[in-house]
Order: structure tokens, then sequence, then C-alpha cells
């Protein structure tokens, strides 16, 4: 198609995903100039008062303890499929680091350099260095840009958007300014969220009682200096979070861990807190296995397969999660976990042959037997594998479970045993059955991605079994940080820095005395004490929650609305994210009408895609690649070549 009006279009977030679409028309307009189809008159703004590339939360200025939870040759912002135009410029993070150490850019700072010397294509990057590729991508695009195209950033909110009435867009920017534009991508990333009701008690009875309450927010926006050394501080959450305030409150405060041959051990500097840890399981996520990979190389997916997903769709079959796709993927954690045994454990199992044969005959779907296949898989392990050896998939995930202790101490000790024997499995990575299963998991989180997008699954299994359930289960297992941070929280629990309160807490406010508190009914001890609590959360993704000026200038406007999914009872349950029309994604207006010219991508998709909140995937040499692993940058051309007429 040939371009003879001048086009304009408005960017409204400047971190990855909106760097993928500025990418993605410059990227298109490269090929139609190609093509032959004449020069392009292109105007793009982007808006964001953070700085673009790295947007909010890779600012390349951040604590360097914050790592990302991806290894080095995992993430890219730059795409790779053969199917889309090429990219002007860039290449995948895992290029641009191993570049970076032969040919150095001048404007690195030491502290880069230094990490960059020594960061391998397996090792976890800091956020700040990703940052850092990110800030640099978009100045290569910059550079690139053809001819005919010009670019705005604009470092500060935008507050509204709204139709003009002839096909074009008012946007309201914080400075005052506004800009006319034929269309607009909502790609905010991650923005404030509004306190849930519990939140915001707590933080009104520490505005009145004089406590300190810091509420769920990113790890690089918080002053950590804040909370007072010597003292102790009550942290809810153990996910990934915990771990960035766990970095900050010791070895940001001048702690080390120093290696005794086997043994990690801390060296306290006298300025950290008493960290006082509680989540509802008890303990933190595991720890990721040590690969070569992203997924396990000896581990693929028998029965959860994207062939599975293609005879539901020729039989005419909407899936659901539990019903569907659960036992298929359940199957592939079994046979990932007994094949990894007999494989680095031959003497668990009498007869390794007859084992996995008698297995394979079990997990085999078969369609004309009214047996339960999990009675069959029971028949058989109770024939070939003693107790020990058996896996509990439902216990990996709440290794506490069934269990009291008398004692806080007794409950830490339980904690730091359960950490250091996953820091081991993670060692043994391949050679580990307990990882091997979580690893299957891993494989089926991908297809998964691809099952669910734009509903591929029903509505009530998305509420009751996906979200319901699945998704803190299969969190907790699989998207784990490196396993040095889980001995390094053993080594802060034998130091007496970190302690736990213990699965199932309570929270409450002692208004009497003036502190927060926590018990676990599980531990046979008094509640903690605390004059401090930390959220150790990220805010909230929910868009009815939101906090953002132009998203909730959207939704009272009714030009976009909260997707409403149906549970199981039949009431309609307003889900997380925005309800969009495919392909590209375009809001639903409160009215049931299309906004055109109006594009999503991102977070804001979590009702519709799965996942949303994980970087894209470079493609890994061997694979597997699976579809989902460029899914957003896809959905970023989509968007582009929408706003260039294709």
């Amino acid at each position: 198609m040939e371009i003879t009006e001048s086009i304009r279009t408005a960017i409204i977030g400047a971190g990855p995903r909106g760097t993928s679409v500025l990418e993605r028309l410059l990227a298109r307009t490269a090929a139609q100039i190609a093509s032959g189809a004449g020069p392009a008159r292109l105007h793009i703004d982007v808006i964001d008062p953070y700085p673009a590339g790295p947007g909010h939360v890779w600012q390349p200025g951040q604590s360097r303890l914050f790592l990302m939870n991806t290894q080095s040759f995992y993430p890219t912002v730059i795409p790779e499929d053969p199917s889309l135009a090429p990219p002007v410029a860039g290449t995948t993070f895992d290029q641009w680091r191993a570049r970076q150490q032969k040919h150095p850019s001048p404007d690195l700072s030491e502290e880069e350099l230094a990490e960059l010397a020594v960061l391998a294509a397996s090792d976890f990057p800091s956020r700040a260095l990703y940052g850092r590729y990110l800030r640099s991508t978009l100045k290569e695009l910059i550079r690139n840009a053809p001819d005919g195209v010009t670019i705005d950033f604009h470092a500060t909110s935008a507050l509204s958007v709204c139709p003009s009435g002839d096909g074009t867009f008012d946007v309201g920017l914080a400075t005052g300014a506004r800009i006319r534009t034929g269309s607009v991508v909502l790609a905010l990333g991650h923005i404030p969220s509004r306190l849930n009701p519990e939140q915001r008690d707590l933080q009104a009875s520490a505005e009145q009682l004089g406590l300190r309450y810091l509420p769920p927010a990113v790890p690089a926006d918080v002053d950590w200096s804040l909370i007072p050394s010597g003292e102790p501080v009550l942290v809810r959450g153990m996910g990934l979070n915990f771990f960035d305030t766990m970095g900050q409150l010791t070895e940001g405060r001048g702690g080390k861990f120093v290696s005794n041959g086997a043994v990690l051990q801390y060296e306290p500097s006298g300025q950290e807190p008493h960290i006082i840890a509680a989540s509802r399981r008890g303990t933190p996520y595991r720890a990721k296995a040590a690969l070569n990979g992203y997924y396990p190389a000896s581990v693929s997916l028998r029965y959860f397969t994207e062939a599975a997903l293609e005879r539901f769709r020729t039989a005419g079959i909407r899936p659901a999660f539990d019903h569907d796709f659960w036992p298929l993927l359940h199957r592939d954690a079994l046979w990932a976990y007994y094949s990894t045994l007999v494989r680095s454990q031959p003497n668990a199992v009498p007869d390794p042959a007859a084992f996995l044969a008698a297995l394979d005959e079990a997990l085999h779907p078969h369609a004309h037997s009214a047996v339960n296949w999990e009675d069959s898989v029971e028949s058989v392990l109770a024939v070939h594998v003693g107790p020990r050896h058996r896996l509990d998939l439902p216990g990996l995930a709440a290794p506490l479970a069934g269990r009291s202790f008398a004692s806080r101490a007794e409950h830490d000790a339980a904690v730091v045993e359960y950490l250091l024997d996953d820091a081991r499995r993670s060692a043994l990575g391949e050679d580990d059955p307990l990882k091997m299963a979580i690893g299957a998991l891993h494989h089926g989180r991908a297809v998964l991605k691809t099952a669910v997008a734009d509903g591929g699954i029903t509505d009530e299994s998305w509420v009751a079994g996906l979200r319901g359930w699945f998704e803190s289960f299969v969190e907790g297992l699989a998207s784990g940080p490196p396993a040095l941070r889980s001995e390094q929280l053993a080594a802060l629990a034998r130091a007496g820095v970190v302690s736990f309160v213990g699965p199932d807490p309570k929270f409450g406010v002692d208004r009497r005395n003036g502190f927060f508190t926590a018990f676990s009914p599980w531990v046979d001890d008094a509640p903690v004490a605390a004059r401090t609590m930390v959220e150790a959360l990220a805010p909230g993704n929910r868009v009815s929650a939101n906090d953002s000026p132009v998203l909730e200038q959207l939704l009272a406007d009714g030009l976009v609305r909260p997707r409403l999914m149906m549970s199981v009872e039949g009431a309609p349950v307003q889900s997380t994210g925005l309800e969009v029309e495919p392909h590209p994604y375009r809001p639903v207006a409160a009215n049931g009408s299309v906004t055109e010219g109006l594009y999503v991508l991102g977070l804001q998709l979590s009702s519709t895609q799965w996942g949303t909140a994980i970087a894209a995937e470079a493609f890994q040499p061997g694979g597997p690649n699976y579809r989902s692993g460029q899914r957003t940058l896809r959905d970023a051309d989509e968007i582009a070549g929408a706003i260039l007429g294709r």
C-alpha cells in the first residue's frame, strides 16, 4: 500500500512494550519503502514520565541487587520471527551482552562494565543492565529510523484520550499540552493500583499510631532507608519481590555472604533490621533448576502438546482447564518425574523397563476405558515404586502442609531445611526428578499461553481453574529465583537476620501497644510484633482498581470496560483486564462497540492472554521455541500494521 497521507500515532507507555510497537512501526515502514510503496510520512509521539526504552521497571540507575528472573539468553525486545518485517536495528539481550563484552559502548558506566565482564549467557543479569539494553536498543532504532519518520518523546504522563469526532484522538498531557493523533496505543505496563480494604486499614492504622506501612510497589521505587536497623520488620509475601526486599535490607546495607566450603554464611554489617517473613505457604517460591536453557532439555511434552490443542479445535470443543488441559499436563509432570527417577536413580525401581512400560500404558489416554487414569497410575506405582520415591505434586507447592510446630525456632529450622534441600535439587538440574516434574509444568505453561489466548478456554474454567488454583500453584514452583537466593535466605536465617511467621498467617494491629502483629495457627508461639510492615508484592494488575489517570478517564467515559466472565454458578465475575476485540487488540467500549484506532498491548490484556507479565522470549538454539514466546512482539506487529494500513 502506498502511504500518501501523513500518519500520526501516539504510544502511551515507553517501556519494553511501547518500544516494541515503535520498533515494529519502523520495521514495517522500512519494508514498505523497500518494496517501492513510496516515501512514508509517519510521526510517532511517545508519552511516558520515565525514560523511553527502560520505562518504569527497568531503570538503569536502580540497585544492581535487583536481578531479572530470567537468564541472559532469554529476553528480547526485537522479534526473530522470519514471517515479520526485518528489524531496522537491535538484537536480543544476549547478543547485545556479547557485543558489549567485545566492543563496549563508551557510555557504559564502570558498574555496567564490571557486571558485563563476568556475565555469562546462563547468568541472571540485573534489571538495571537490562534497562541499559533497552535504552541502547531504542537509540539504535532512532538512529536507523527510515526517511520520513519523525519521533517526539514526551517525558510526562497522559491524562486523557478523547475521540475528536473526525476519526482522530485528542491526548491530554500532564503538562497541559494536547496532541491530536490518528491512533493511540495503550502500552501502560505496570501502573499504580488502589489498595484493597485490608491494606487501606493497615495504612490508616499506621498513620494513626505512628507506624511505618510500605504498600505494594515496584521495588526500585521504595525508599528502603525508611526501615530502621536493629528493629523487627514484618514482610508479607515471599515471592519474587521478597527477595528484592531481602537484598536491600542485607547486602544493600553492607552485609556480606561468604562461602565456607560447601556452606554459605552471612556476615552482618549491624545495619540490618530483623526481617520476619510471612506468606500463605510459609515458604518462598522454589528456586529454578540449573539448566543450559530456559526449558529442561531432557523433558518434552507427550500429552499436553500443540497437536492436542489442534485436536480440540478440529472437534469443535472449547476446552475447560480442569477437565481437558490439566489431566494432560498432569500426565506430563508424572512422566517427567518418574522417567528422570529411573534415569538418575536406577536403584529406586526394581525393574525400570517394566515400570516405564506399565506407566506409559497407564498414562495413555484410552477413550474406550471407563477406568480413572489416576487410579491406573496408582496401581502401577503400588507395584513398582516405594513410598519414599513417590511424587506428591500438590505437596511440592506446600512443603509444610499438614505439619505443626512447637515454636517459631522449630519452624525456622524446617524452612532452612527446605531451602537447602531445594537448592541442592536445583544444583542437580536435569538429574533431579522433582525439578524435572516442575520443568514439565514450565513447558506446559508455554503451550497453555497459546491455548487460552483469545478465549481458548471456557470462562468458568478460567475463573475457577486457571486463575482459581493453577496460576498460584505453578508460579510458586516454576517462577522462583536463582538457587543462590535460596542459599542466601538460609544463611540469613541461620545468622538470625531472618525468621518466619509460618503458614496461613493472620495479620492485625495491636492498637494498645502500637504494633503490627502476625501469627500462624500452625506455630505454637506468641504473635510477632513490629512497628514496620512491608508488602513484598507488586501493585495489583486489575484495571478496575487502577490508579492511572488515563485509564480511569477511559473507563469513566466508557471508551473501555473490564471484561466480565461467567462463573460456574452463572454469576458474572469482573476479571483483571480489559475486554478487547482481536486482532489487533482494540478495546470494547461500555456500549459494546469497538473503539477503532485505539489499541491495547501488555498487562491490560490479562483477561485475554495468560502470562502477560513475562518478557518476549528469544529463540533458543535447539529449541523448543513455543509460539507463545514472541506473542507480544507479534501483537505489536499487528498493531503497527493496522496503524500503517497494512
